[in-house]
């Protein structure tokens, strides 16, 4: 089963740069916005998840089509024509006849917005009020770093738009997730019966690297501690979209998109372009 997942990108790409070669290529009439890929997600969740995973994840007779996956990356017209056409020898269906056109184009637009960067994908929502949600109500300052102010005890967040899709950023602001390495949250009670808490920077069998709440960086030898206690789950809260107002969590979403200081976005257009 997890072979055939595998190898159905390929089998796509093939099957639309045969296509491709044949017929005029398509346009996509509808743009790019938020209220196209809001569309498109709940289009595709009704119509492809009986093979493809909810929300573009993997699926139990397909691949995943979003998020972080390494495979080929397609065009928007490329898409289009295998979502319109199907793929001959393979489980993938025509779409042609029971989706409209512009209904296959809203999909298209949704999975694009999924693979793409945060930084890539137009995110409704007001990014100054964002903002102020994130240094007040959210308190996101306290533990990151943003364009040289905050806390360090989390990742800086200078340039998280461009680093992760949009998708990964609502999963970590409303889902546990794993651990980033060097945050892991550890607890030591040293042989004078001091406890300092914080995440573990660096640690080995002769010494521990430790970074307080507030944001003081300790040094132990192993043989000074009298207990270590590492944390098993993250310290991010992961519930943002039931402590803030749905206005308050979308413009913090909207916000955090928009932090960009490098771009590490691939291009997506152009059929055989190979992806992270």
């Amino acid at each position: 089963m997890k072979i055939r997942a595998a190898a159905l990108p390929v089998s796509l790409l093939w099957a639309v740069s045969v296509a491709s070669g044949q017929a005029p290529q398509a346009k996509n009439p509808l743009g790019k916005g938020p209220e196209v890929v809001a569309a498109g997600h709940t289009l595709y969740n009704r119509t492809c998840t009986a093979c493809h995973g909810i929300d573009g994840g993997e699926g139990e007779r397909a691949p995943a089509l979003v998020g972080d996956r390494r495979f080929f990356r397609l065009s928007e017209n490329s898409i289009f024509e295998t979502i319109k056409g199907g793929i001959g020898g393979t489980a993938m269906p025509p779409f042609a006849g029971s989706l409209a056109d512009d209904d296959i184009w809203r999909i298209v637009v949704f999975i694009r917005a999924m693979r793409g960067s945060a930084s890539e994908t137009d995110v409704a929502g007001n990014v100054e009020h964002g903002k102020a949600v994130f240094d007040g109500k959210g308190g996101c300052l306290k533990c990151h770093m943003l364009n040289g102010n905050g806390g360090s005890i989390g990742p800086d967040l200078s340039n998280i738009g461009a680093q992760v899709t949009l998708q990964h950023l609502r999963q970590s602001l409303t889902q546990e997730g794993p651990i980033p390495p060097g945050y892991r949250p550890i607890k030591v009670v040293t042989a004078k019966g001091e406890t300092v808490e914080g995440i573990a920077k660096n640690e080995d069998g002769f010494s521990v690297q430790l970074l307080d709440y507030h944001d003081k960086l300790h040094l132990y030898d192993t043989t000074e501690l009298r207990e270590i206690t590492h944390g098993k789950v993250s310290l991010m809260p992961h519930d943002y979209d039931k402590v803030l107002t749905p206005e308050e969590y979308q413009d913090l979403l909207a916000m955090l998109a928009k932090q960009v200081t490098t771009s590490l976005s691939i291009k997506l257009e152009g059929e055989g372009e190979v992806g992270r």
